[in-house]
């Protein structure tokens, strides 16, 4: 499962900060401050094309794992760092598990602005290649029968004659097979179609439906859980195109074509090459982490949370808003500056 960008993690284990198969760091900050969390503390910002990792210099075991695609937001705000003073930092606010968080991130070097030119700049091209990651129907992919080639993409086959089952008379379309997608639309009318990324493909198999053999392809549960069938004739045919798609299936699990593309414009030269690791000695790293809560309480975003229903608290003797799940009183005191 890709948890990557879509998931937002404290104290991350040595394996979860370690890149993924597809994913690789695309910059790297050495002088950054966790201002919300872990003000004063110098630590490490990685930015990899699927999410912003930053660890402390000084405790590795105090980390974060960002994913661009719980980020709602991106800008930039005056703190107070402890170690820079009255400054401009870049503000992110993100939402995961229907829980909003916000960081603030210092550079601690001043007059350059690549912190920001760098975070921005690798959402921006995480958000425009989504077609590379996601399920979309009815997209205007398709121009004069011929497919929107994404930049990273390549057409390994075009099969016609293939009828899409999701009626009862079913539609004649035809197939593209890509390395990074598998594509379909109706032949009367290309608004009529569906783009299906591998990376959201649970399974690939030839099995009898009311329609004879057919080709089924199932989606992941997080991109609706479609059961798709397409019959192909002949049934030799049918078996070649099954077998084609499971190919490139379990090429592309091995090595994903995310569709990221940036290149760091003010990276000094000494740099160059030498980002493709992550820096962390494992056994620095203590995964007996504190208190899930306190940490968790640290990032909270003021101000942008629902109401929940008020109980009454035995400890205070009033009534309080009732707590989320993992919170107690006790650790939510903790969390307050002596």
């Amino acid at each position: 499962m890709l948890w990557e960008d879509r998931d937002v993690r404290f104290d991350i284990t040595p394996q979860q900060m370690k890149m993924r198969a597809g994913e690789h760091v695309i910059d790297k900050l050495d002088a950054i401050e966790d201002t919300k969390g872990n003000s004063g503390d110098r630590g490490r910002l990685l930015i990899s094309n699927l999410r912003l990792i930053w660890h402390s210099q000084t405790t590795p075991r105090v980390s974060l794992s960002v994913g661009f695609n719980c980020i709602i937001n991106i800008t930039t705000k005056t703190v107070n760092s402890k170690l820079r003073g009255l400054t401009e930092a870049l503000y992110i606010l993100t939402k995961a598990n229907n829980t909003r968080f916000e960081f603030i991130f210092t550079n601690l070097v001043p007059g350059t602005p690549r912190l920001f030119t760098s975070v921005m700049g690798v959402y921006k091209a995480y958000n425009s290649s989504k077609m590379y990651r996601e399920l979309k129907l009815r997209a205007a992919i398709i121009q004069n029968k011929q497919l929107k080639i994404l930049p990273q993409e390549q057409i390994f086959s075009k099969v016609n004659g293939v009828w899409n089952l999701s009626s009862d008379q079913g539609n004649l379309g035809t197939f593209f097979i890509t390395n990074a997608r598998l594509v379909w639309f109706a032949n009367m009318n290309e608004l009529f179609n569906i783009s299906l990324p591998y990376l959201q493909i649970a399974s690939v198999k030839v099995r009898e439906s009311k329609f004879g053999m057919a080709l089924v392809v199932e989606s992941c549960e997080a991109s609706g859980g479609y059961v798709l069938g397409f019959r192909i004739d002949p049934i030799e045919k049918l078996h070649q195109v099954h077998k084609e798609i499971s190919a490139l299936y379990t090429v592309y699990s091995q090595c994903p074509v995310f569709g990221i593309e940036y290149v760091v414009q003010d990276k000094p030269p000494t740099e160059e090459g030498q980002i493709d690791q992550l820096e962390v000695d494992e056994a620095e790293i203590d995964e007996n982490t504190t208190d899930t809560a306190d940490v968790l309480a640290a990032y909270l975003a003021d101000g942008r949370h629902q109401d929940r229903e008020p109980v009454y608290s035995t400890e205070l003797g009033l009534a309080i808003e009732k707590l989320k799940e993992g919170y107690t009183l006790q650790t939510l005191w903790e969390v307050i500056p002596s």
